[in-house]
């Protein structure tokens, strides 16, 4: 998705513990680990613009978090069968050269469609989306689980909020228009 804005980068794999905080609410934890995500790759690159992100769905004012197996896939996809789910997607720029460390939220309201077993079975064998918040890739498959999107930053659902990235880059002082 960073190719879009066709700044150069590099992709390097932060190493953050993604487990929830007591009590952490779904939105600050994404806002958390984007930020972690970043701080950490940006103590070896201190003359870097580093971005980092995070997804952590809601349903119920519970976190869903990455499925890791077929049956906890499928047991989350039945929960959110015919519900309301917030993702939140969060975006965060480290620039020691700047002195920018912030991080913003772009939150993603979608509506599952009410889902059959057999549905839910087939998609997860196509699909596999066991690395994803909430069991559902929705720039793929996934999205003929669900009825609708409603976003102001229509990338933040795939996991980079795009619009909130380039208002973070600009703050750091690149601006993908080059202006």
């Amino acid at each position: 998705m960073l190719q879009r804005l066709r700044l150069p980068f590099e992709v390097v794999s932060p190493d953050v513990d993604e487990a929830a905080l007591a009590g952490e609410a779904p939105a600050a934890m994404a806002l958390r680990l984007a930020l972690a995500k970043a701080q950490a790759v940006a103590a070896q690159a201190a003359d870097a613009v580093v971005i980092g992100s995070d997804q952590v769905a809601e349903l119920d004012g519970r976190a869903i978090g990455k499925p890791g197996t077929h049956e906890r896939a499928v047991e989350q996809l039945r929960m959110m069968s015919g519900q309301r789910v917030v993702f939140h997607t969060a975006v965060a720029v480290v620039c020691r050269q700047h002195g920018l460390e912030r991080a913003m939220l772009a939150p993603v309201t979608v509506r599952f469609r009410c889902l059959r077993t057999d549905e839910i079975e087939r998609y997860l064998r196509l699909d596999t989306p066991y690395d994803c918040a909430g069991s559902a890739r929705s720039e793929a498959l996934g999205v003929a689980l669900l009825d609708s999107i409603d976003s102001d930053d229509p990338t933040a659902l795939i996991g980079l909020p795009l619009i909130r990235t380039c208002e973070l880059l600009r703050e750091a002082g690149l601006d993908p228009l080059g202006a």
